[in-house]
């Protein structure tokens, strides 16, 4: 693609043309540059890709992005600068593989906790309506449940050159929705700036990321640009985050003024409400109450909180333009995502749960669901993640010890702190309440213990990774899957 081409609808500050040159790769790690490259310096928390100019000039770049000012001393490279690169980058990133998303229906998903949940909702209703579905997001890259095998460097939305190319392959095997997980960091670092959005969920808003946002107020403020970029809003007004991003919009306050909203609720009045709430372990029943219709609803999924996510993954659908009648048929068979409350029996009586919890409320949901079951004993063994928000880390211990008759506080992706430190910070939480506890460092010996001291009619909850085969700890990332241990260990 000529380099005219790639700059179309970019904004920058000046450019430096030394020719006409063929853009054949976009790349903004130089480790990746190779001849025809455009290189698109990001300067990072930890990094600035100004400060690798040379070595991707030596590789074969022909042009740059930057931020800086920079002496380049081949006159034949491009030179354009820009204010923000990673605004940037997703403009180009969108040039380069021809806007992909404006053939497909993308249904972007924000929110704490549900995230991914919906989206494989979403994606079994669809399928079930004869669509081909992507999803995006953190279980990885599938098309109708079939992994596609894409590089992904974040965990969750990726970055806008690698969403981009994604799309552009989801488009190439006939996908007409994708489902994908939208977060708050990535709405900040505009990944998803060139991507058409037809319609942005909103779960819920609860402590999480605040080493990167630093007050729930600037995280609340992230997740609404989602509904700055797309048509139609699927909002939670439960969550009092979505009734302010209903009230803001409906006062014209923010950027996109033909946003239209379908509202979903169970506590108050709402497009969609759910009401007559049945929930057992094997699944939930509820009334529907959609535009003076009432429909009997059934999901294979338990409690409370896969009401809402069930609520959500309807109102995206109906905006996608499947019936209702189709929706409520589909819902009756779909069994949710790995590692979402996902259980196992044991041949002595007691279930174990995994689950992807590993935040305040999502972790209270999840202990609140299984307390619903009327267990005999509730054991939960849990941790909290290394160089992430700290804040979490004492309220989740409160809430496993006023929740958990037993809880063992272990290790979960520790990175570079010292795994005893963070649970020395969860422990804080957990000697302010009743509940008895443990400290079991080594992660699989703390599942072990659990499943030793359980019997006949207890529930232990294994939280905090859920479907991650893998635990990081400082500078390697080893295999490790919480249901693999624990089946290992059950059998």
């Amino acid at each position: 693609m000529k380099i005219n081409e790639l700059l179309i609808g970019l904004e920058f500050e000046e450019v430096q043309v030394g020719r006409e040159v063929e853009i054949t790769h976009i790349a903004y790690d130089s480790r990746k540059v190779k001849e025809g490259t455009l290189f698109v310096c990001q300067n990072g928390e930890n990094f600035d890709s100004h400060n690798f100019v040379s070595e991707a000039l030596y590789k074969g770049a022909v042009a740059l992005i930057v931020e800086k000012d920079i002496n380049i001393p081949n006159s034949d490279v491009v030179v354009i600068k820009v204010k923000n690169s990673r605004k940037a980058l997703s403009r180009v990133s969108s040039n380069f593989y021809n806007d992909p998303s404006k053939s497909l229906n993308v249904i972007g998903i924000t929110g704490t906790n549900g995230k991914t949940s919906i989206s494989y909702l979403v994606s079994e209703i669809l399928q079930k309506n004869k669509e081909t579905v992507g999803v995006i997001g953190t279980i990885g890259m599938e098309v109708n449940n079939t992994p596609l095998n894409l590089e992904k460097t974040t965990p969750t939305t990726p970055d806008s050159l690698e969403l981009q190319m994604i799309l552009k392959e989801m488009q190439k095997v006939n996908v007409t929705t994708v489902a994908m997980e939208v977060t708050s960091i990535g709405l900040d670092q505009h990944r998803v700036d060139d991507c058409k959005i037809d319609i942005g969920v909103f779960t819920n808003l609860t402590e999480d990321h605040l080493d990167f946002h630093g007050t729930m107020d600037n995280y609340k403020d992230s997740k609404r640009k989602l509904f700055e970029l797309c048509n139609v809003g699927v909002i939670n007004i439960d969550d009092s985050a979505g009734r302010e991003y209903v009230e803001t919009m409906c006062g014209r306050k923010l950027a996109n003024e033909n946003v239209k909203f379908t509202t979903y609720a169970i506590d108050r009045e709402a497009d969609l409400r759910a009401f007559d709430l049945s929930l057992n372990p094997s699944g939930s029943k509820f009334k529907l109450e959609y535009r003076e219709h009432t429909y009997e609803i059934a999901i294979n999924l338990p409690g409370k909180f896969n009401v809402y996510n069930a609520l959500a993954a309807i109102g995206a659908t109906l905006n996608s333009g499947v019936s209702m009648e189709c929706i409520v048929k589909a819902l009756k068979t779909i069994k949710g995502a790995k590692g979402r409350f996902e259980s196992v029996l044991s041949k002595s009586g007691f279930s174990v749960v995994v689950d992807y919890a590993h935040t305040p409320d999502a972790l209270e949901n999840v202990l609140t669901t299984a307390i619903e079951f009327n267990p005999k004993r509730l054991i939960t063994v849990f941790g909290c993640g290394g160089d992430r928000d700290k804040s979490k880390r004492p309220l989740m211990g409160r809430i496993s010890g006023d929740l958990s008759n037993v809880t063992i506080i272990t290790s979960d992706n520790p990175r570079t702190e010292q795994p005893l430190s963070i649970i020395k910070d969860i422990e804080e939480g957990i000697k302010t309440t009743s509940g008895l506890y443990e400290i079991i460092e080594d992660r699989k010996d703390a599942i072990e213990k659990a499943i030793k001291i359980a019997s006949a009619g207890d529930i232990v909850i294994v939280a905090g990774k859920g479907h991650e085969a893998y635990q990081i700890l400082n500078d390697k990332t080893i295999h490790f899957d919480d249901m693999e241990i624990v089946k290992d260990l059950i059998s």
